[in-house]
């Protein structure tokens, strides 16, 4: 039997699963039954493409050691999850925005913006609190900004977030006169050097906000709702859905995550700098497209995402440890994205015929 849930405010139903045009773009990738139970053919996809991630992260792993020494070892380990985890938060936002429809091609700009804003003197002189909202709160207004333009300015993310990019690495120049600020808050700089456990509370923001993330996209209304516009803005907004308003959420969601990983990298690198976030974008939008995750949106994983960032950040480690210059590293990404982009498009092909 099928359900129909009603969205806050009265704004109409929302077909469930099976029902109206939207039916393909409301279920989580392997999340959602088929007929008769059994698990929808998609989300059989997804779980190979994850289990095939997992693969490719182990291989890499075994060549690593057989390469580097160095590589097998519990410091080098968490040297990777470290590296992983700023990437990785960023990675969760811009999962939510292109399931949703949209890009974010602003995300390494608003970590810099964040990163020189928070670690201001003015700023610094309200100790770690002071800090830690200056930087969210950079992140989610920035967010908010790129959200109201795209969603009731009619204006297209490529073009909005690309325009935010350069703004708000601009204004990070500007604040910071092009030079670095030094963090004299150590509470401030703790967060990367303290560990529980021997894990690094790094690695555990990143957990947490993976699980966070991962609840709100798979088991609660406002998931559903990404997937039905990103599958079908008509669609949705038919269904009843506030597409706008709900873009708006996706894009401050997603700033907020860059404010999150503005402090985590400030803190590693005791400083904030227009430099800072440098190509995020494009590592982002990598570790999302491997991880299975449509460019046109409507389908995804969280998960695929988040093995994603790992791979790279594994393929980065292995390539510093054998002296590997950036050009091959840079090469190795841009054919693992394409090899992603053709093995997507033979799946959507096998999926309609």
């Amino acid at each position: 039997m099928s359900q129909q849930t009603s969205p806050p405010g009265g704004s109409g139903p929302l077909p469930a699963t099976g029902q109206g045009p939207v039916s393909g773009s409301v279920r989580p990738t392997g999340s959602s039954p088929g007929k008769g139970g059994r698990p929808s053919f998609l989300g059989h996809m997804g779980r190979v493409r994850n289990l095939g991630l997992f693969v490719v992260l182990v291989l890499l792993c075994v060549i690593g050691a057989l390469t580097s020494g160095n590589f097998a070892t519990r410091q080098n380990a968490l040297v990777i999850l470290s590296s992983a985890a700023v990437i990785g938060v960023i990675t969760i936002g811009q999962t939510f925005v292109i399931i949703g429809g949209g890009i974010d091609l602003s995300v390494g700009a608003i970590v810099a913006l964040a990163s020189v804003w928070c670690t201001t003197v003015a700023t610094q002189s309200y100790g770690l609190g002071g800090m830690i909202f200056c930087a969210l709160a950079v992140g989610a207004v920035v967010g908010l900004v790129n959200g109201l333009v795209i969603a009731y300015g009619n204006i297209v993310a490529f073009i909005t977030t690309i325009a935010m990019m350069a703004s708000a690495r601009g204004l990070a120049e500007r604040i910071s006169d092009r030079q670095s600020q030094v963090v004299t808050v150590e509470s401030f700089n703790s967060i990367a050097s303290t560990k529980f456990l021997g894990v690094p509370l790094l690695v555990y923001i990143l957990a947490v906000a993976v699980i966070l993330g991962w609840v709100l996209l798979n088991r609660t209304t406002f998931g559903r709702r990404t997937f039905a516009i990103g599958g079908n803005q008509e669609a949705a907004r038919l269904a009843g859905l506030d597409v706008r308003r709900h873009t708006v959420v996706l894009y401050v969601l997603s700033g907020l995550c860059c404010g999150i990983a503005a402090i985590m990298l400030t803190a590693r690198t005791t400083s904030g700098a227009s430099n800072l976030g440098d190509l995020y974008e494009l590592d982002s939008i990598a570790a999302v497209i491997i991880g299975g995750t449509l460019l046109t949106g409507g389908r995804g994983s969280l998960v695929g995402s988040i093995l994603g960032v790992l791979v790279f950040t594994t393929i980065t480690n292995i390539f510093v440890l054998n002296n590997l210059t950036t050009d091959i590293q840079q090469i190795a990404k841009g054919l693992i994205i394409v090899a992603a982009v053709l093995i997507q498009r033979r799946g959507r092909g096998t999926v309609t015929s």
